[in-house]
Parts: structure tokens; sequence; C-alpha cells
């Protein structure tokens, strides 16, 4: 599985300071600690970036090809900063990430075309996210359409069915069973186009503690259904580790589970038991809650 370290976000408090600081030592040490760890890109996300645009995205891209010669995966909603960014890549880039809304259409696809990089589509469209499976698939087919007209091959598109939390009440846990059905029915229904998802996403609002588990349970349970590329921490040894096709006892365990099988918990280690009881929350046969390890 391609692995895109997420570690360079603007919402990281020393990324954030940084930036404003323009001290270098820090991003570099992300770079290369992600770089050690195994990513094959990096992401670069940096938000909209209001002040300063081209300026402040010149020092991040430089700053971090100083030290590593990893691709990158460029990370923003602000179009100027976005073709700086993929200007002044080494390496073909990664454009991250358009959608099917009007002005992404309008401003971000054809400078991955103007470009000739790889871009993540998204299926967010105009009226928002599709919520099943099908819809999601419908909504970035027109997408796609769009991006082939401007020249953009199949080859070139990574699909992104967006990700969201499994404590969003009523909605998350349904939200991951459409995705892995999204990520199933892809290769068959838009041939070339590979999968992407913000893994991290499905985590966001459990507790910090128990965001790892989540994170690795559930890029077992999409790897599963054939996910070709993932956002996340890079510096997390067990997911790179499962990444990377390691740890079988516990990948074997939590596809057992998924399959329904009744698994003697008292044979088992506390971690394989943590994995257990998280895959049937993210399997939707257990109601999420923040205790649902207890």
């Amino acid at each position: 599985m391609i692995v895109i370290g997420e570690n360079i976000h603007i919402i990281s408090r020393v990324v954030n300071d940084v930036i404003k600081s323009r001290d270098p030592k820090p991003i570099q040490d992300l770079a290369r600690a992600q770089a050690e760890a195994g990513a094959d890109y990096l992401d670069v996300n940096v938000g909209y970036l209001r002040k300063n645009t081209e300026e402040t995205m010149t020092w991040i891209i430089n700053t971090i090809q100083e030290v590593t010669d990893l691709p990158l995966s460029i990370d923003t909603m602000n179009p100027v900063a976005m073709e700086v960014g993929l200007r002044l890549c080494k390496k073909k880039p990664l454009l991250n990430s358009a959608s099917g809304k009007t002005d992404s259409k309008d401003q971000m696809l054809p400078l991955a075309k103007k470009y000739n990089c790889d871009v993540v589509i998204s299926v967010i469209n105009d009226k928002g996210m599709p919520a099943e499976g099908d819809s999601k698939l419908d909504s970035i087919m027109d997408t796609v359409a769009y991006a082939n007209d401007l020249g953009i091959p199949n080859e070139n598109i990574l699909a992104d069915p967006i990700v969201l939390p499994i404590s969003t009440a009523g909605e998350g846990q349904k939200n991951a069973l459409a995705t892995y059905e999204f990520i199933e029915m892809l290769p068959e229904a838009l041939p070339g186009i590979k999968s992407v998802v913000g893994l991290s996403n499905i985590s966001n609002g459990a507790p910090m503690e128990l965001r790892p588990l989540l994170n690795r349970v559930y890029l077992i349970m999409l790897a599963r259904k054939g996910l070709y590329a993932s956002i996340h921490d890079a510096l997390d040894k067990d997911i790179m580790s499962i990444s990377k096709g390691e740890r079988k006892n516990l990948v074997d365990l939590v596809y057992r589970t998924w399959d329904g099988e009744d698994i003697d918990l008292s044979s088992l280690s506390q971690e394989e038991i943590n994995y257990v009881k998280t895959a049937k929350v993210l399997a939707g046969e257990v109601l999420y809650s923040d205790a649902w390890l207890e």
C-alpha cells in the first residue's frame, strides 16, 4: 500500500508556528522522520494559506526538498498556493485534492493537467457529500468525466470517498460501510483509477489514546477491500507495519471477526482482544461509544 505521510499539517501547533517563524528545523525533522519510517509521499497540508501565499509556499516546499527526495502531496484549498507548490516540486507531485465542486473543477483540475501530475478527486460535489457507496461512485464518475475531457487520464487519478469520524452520531458507522463499498466497486466502475483515504479522519473525536487503534484496524479493513493509498501518521510504527503487509496475526483476526466468526476472547492477548472489539465497531456490528473496549 502507498503511504502518504500526514505529519506536516497546518493544524499542528509546531508546523503552524515554524511557518510563521521560518525555522526550518522542525519541518525538516518531520520530513526526515517520515522518510525513514517508510512513507512513499509526504503530504504538505497548508490549509488555505491566505497570507504571503507565494512566498510562504515557496519556503515550505524548498525547505522540505532540501532534506528528502520523496515526492510531495500538495494539500491546499488555495489555487495560487497549489500552483506554486506544484511548480517547485522536483518529482512528480500529487495534487491533493480536487472535487466535483464547480470552483474546484475550474481551478484545481486544470492545474493537474498543466503540471501532468497525479490528482486526488473526492466524491464531494456542489450538493455536498453523497452518503451511500453507489451515490459516492455516481458523483465521482461525473467529475472523472470532466477531468478526462481536460486530458487527465484515469491512471493519474486517485478517488477519495471521504472518511467521516466513526464517532459521528448516526452517520460515522454508515459512512464506514459506504466507504468499504465504494472502494470495492471502484476498479470495475472506473478502470485505472485508484483509491485513497484520509485515514485518521475515522478516529477524530475519539479519546486521544484510542485513536491509533481505530486507525490501525480501519486500515486493515480498507486494505481487504482493495485500498491503494492511505494518508496517515507515518510515525506510528504499528500502522506502518500493517501498511507494509506485516502483523499477519492481527490482520487475520480482524478478517475472521468481520466474517462473523465467534472468536474466543479468553484465548487472546489484550492487544488481540482490542482489535476484535474494534473490528466489530468498524463493521457496524456493535454501536460506537467511547467505551467500546470496556
